[in-house]
């Protein structure tokens, strides 16, 4: 791990998920939500700093055939100095060693394709198209 930063397999607690969604610039969850879902993680990792929540990365899935990785977030401050891909390399390590044969998406935000490209994830189109609604 990077010096000076503790990485741990574990589900954030709801607060420190609520607030690295936001200051990630992630969309905002309601907490009800966040209570309800949360326990359903796969796998997670967060990354620490001090005592403090500086980042995170869950996996969710069906537990055999199907996962999808969400909710990869670090704090601004903490970004550009490889967390991102410790947080990657310990979720893919966990797929590779639980997960053989399952289809594994993600939804990349921004220009963060290039970090999952280095995973091996590549676009799907033209084959297929990734589609979503939120449920108001």
């Amino acid at each position: 791990m990077i010096a000076g930063y503790e990485l741990t397999a574990e589900t954030p607690s709801v607060a420190d998920y609520l607030r690295l969604r936001i200051n990630a610039g992630l969309s905002p969850k309601a907490e009800a939500n966040a209570i309800a879902g949360l326990p359903h993680t796969w796998f997670a990792v967060v990354v620490r700093r001090d005592d403090q929540v500086v980042g995170m990365g869950r996996i969710i899935g069906d537990g055999g055939l199907f996962f999808q990785i969400v909710d990869m977030a670090i704090e601004p401050a903490h970004q550009g100095r490889g967390l991102g891909k410790a947080i990657m390399t310990a979720l893919m390590e966990r797929l590779h060693s639980h997960a053989q044969g399952a289809y594994v998406s993600l939804i990349a935000d921004g220009e963060a394709n290039r970090l999952y490209a280095q995973y091996g994830f590549a676009p799907t189109m033209p084959k297929s198209i990734g589609m979503a609604q939120v449920i108001r």
